[in-house]
């Protein structure tokens, strides 16, 4: 009998073959099938699970299989790891040096660059200033995030934001018009600084402070 630990990891192992087989084509249904039962054995009954034991594998479409392939990995909760999807560590390097263009302006030196943690279960890159990082309280940003450049971008913002505040004991950036801290937001689309002086007022998309 499996450990929960090794039945876990058979369902990564598996989450892991159904996106690359879903992102490169060539789905089979050996797979998903094995997946469901997996699932199911473990008291995970969803819709699509279900479908899979149901039905036929004859009857099973390359349509269907996308279908119910997709669905388990939303019940499953599978995030791709940057090993597997390296595109979404390039997205959020590519953040970083815009963001980086904003620490600059201020005249903040010392080195920024993404890294992982081994302590880090979740392979969640992390925005190191100077050799340092906050693992305690830091903001660590999920893979899933190179998935949008603008929403890469506002992650990549606030993380930086706030390992350069922890490490420098001030606050950055700052309106110059009211004196006040920004914070990262989204404005249609567009990542951007805002300040809650006059109510709330966008400064500056990310990388274009002066």
């Amino acid at each position: 009998m499996q450990s929960e630990e090794q039945a876990e990891q058979v369902v990564r192992e598996l989450s892991s073959r159904l996106h690359t087989a879903l992102r490169d084509g060539g789905l089979a249904a050996e797979p998903v099938l094995e997946l469901a039962c997996l699932l199911e054995e473990r008291g995970v009954s969803t819709p699509a699970t279900r479908e899979l034991l149901e039905r036929p594998v004859s009857r099973l479409t390359p349509a269907d299989l996308t279908r119910l392939g997709e669905s388990l990995l939303r019940d499953t909760g599978f995030e791709p790891t940057f090993a597997l999807e390296p595109r979404m560590w390039d997205v959020l390097a590519q953040a970083l040096k815009v963001v980086e263009r904003d620490v600059r302006a201020a005249g903040i030196t010392g080195t920024l660059r993404l890294v992982t943690q081994d302590w880090d279960d979740n392979g969640h890159a992390w925005v190191e200033f100077q050799g340092g990082y906050w693992s305690n309280h830091g903001t660590s940003i999920p893979p899933s995030a190179g998935n949008d450049f603008q929403g890469a971008l506002a992650r990549v913002a606030d993380a930086t934001q706030e390992v350069i505040m922890e490490l420098i004991w001030k606050v950055w950036p700052i309106c110059a018009r009211h004196d006040r801290g920004l914070r990262v937001g989204l404005e249609h689309g567009i990542a951007v600084w805002r300040c809650t002086g006059d109510g709330t007022h966008t400064v500056a998309p990310i990388g274009k402070l002066t």
